[in-house]
């Protein structure tokens, strides 16, 4: 549940304690981009509308369009750190590299869907954007300090994608991109991550819940103790 960190984060803000906000915001970001990527695989068990919807509105408190990411994203599950992967480009970088080439990478997510998106897709995104653009207008109009916190957190996080939603999962695995890297060990892995570098089962599964997917690792780890496994940290 996103929701009640994005009220802790902005009203720790509007109060001017932006470091003690930045917890929040980090908490919010990961509970968000949980949130998203169950609904580009149509996991978080709501209609399509309601999908539809919630993507919506997180693309505006993300500030990036939801449906560029998904498409992107159904891709990289189709052509897996193919030529045609963009989203898997990073994981060939350095991590240094993917860390710099972040906020290059989340435009050219955009662009990408642009140019190789359906009509469907491309109507999305212009919505999405056009509402994020009100979005950073207002409250920049009006100088809403908390908001332009809020914003700007966003922007920074969104730039660290390349590296912790893709380096991270899938470098040095190119000679078996089918199976990208998991994680195992203490809870608190699985705590810090909210699940998310349960890669490995992730693509085995893709339409499973992030929440279920510590259950199909150790599913995976008793049924197949040999499958070969990296691990993310």
């Amino acid at each position: 549940m996103n929701l009640p960190w994005l009220i802790l984060s902005l009203y720790v803000a509007s109060k001017g304690y932006y470091l003690l906000a930045f917890p929040f915001s980090v908490i919010y970001f990961l509970t968000t981009l949980r949130q998203v990527h169950n609904g580009i695989h149509n996991a978080l068990g709501l209609s399509k509308k309601a999908t539809r919807f919630s993507l919506l509105i997180n693309s505006i408190f993300m500030a990036v369009s939801a449906s560029a990411i998904k498409f992107n994203h159904l891709r990289h599950h189709k052509y897996n750190l193919s030529e045609e992967d963009y989203e898997g480009i990073t994981a060939r970088m350095k991590w240094f590299e993917a860390i710099l080439y972040g906020p290059i990478f989340m435009f050219n997510i955009h662009l990408n869907t642009i140019k190789k998106g359906n009509k469907i897709y491309k109507n999305q995104l212009f919505t999405e954007t056009f509402f994020i653009i009100l979005f950073v207008f207002l409250a920049c109009y009006f100088e809403i300090n908390f908001l332009i916190y809020h914003i700007l957190i966003m922007f920074f996080f969104e730039g660290l994608m390349a590296f912790f939603a893709v380096w991270a999962v899938h470098h040095d695995t190119e000679e078996n991109p089918e199976f990208p890297r998991t994680q195992r060990g203490s809870d608190w892995k699985s705590f810090i991550s909210a699940n998310m570098f349960f890669h490995l089962e992730h693509h085995l599964f893709p339409s499973i819940p992030t929440h279920n997917l510590k259950k199909i690792s150790k599913r995976l780890d008793e049924n197949f103790p040999n499958l070969y496994k990296k691990n993310v940290f």
